[in-house]
């Protein structure tokens, strides 16, 4: 048997702007990439956005998949504010 090293999956990247006209976009997309086995969520890009980002990041918790749990990783410190703020950030952030 050969081993071609450690198994990657696929990853989302979200857009740099994520507001509420986005949001149902990003949202379908983000499943779509679930379904097709992603298992992590780039925030890297996300620059401006409102309250909607964290709506999307509630239901792709909602969508996960049980045998690969999605993980959120390049949080920019503003989405994290605003999540704490709002009182999901332990229901969306893993390492808190």
């Amino acid at each position: 048997m050969l081993d071609d090293g450690p198994v990657t999956r696929p990853g989302f990247a979200f857009p740099q702007r994520l507001m509420h006209a986005q949001a149902m976009a990003v949202l379908e997309a983000l499943r779509a990439a679930i379904d097709a086995g992603a298992d992590s969520v780039d925030l890297s890009l996300l620059a401006e956005f409102d309250s909607s980002a964290l709506s999307v990041l509630l239901a792709a918790r909602r969508s996960q998949r049980a045998d690969l749990p999605l993980r959120c990783v390049n949080v920019p410190e503003k989405l994290r504010k605003l999540a704490n703020l709002y009182g999901v950030d332990t229901l969306i952030f893993d390492d808190l």
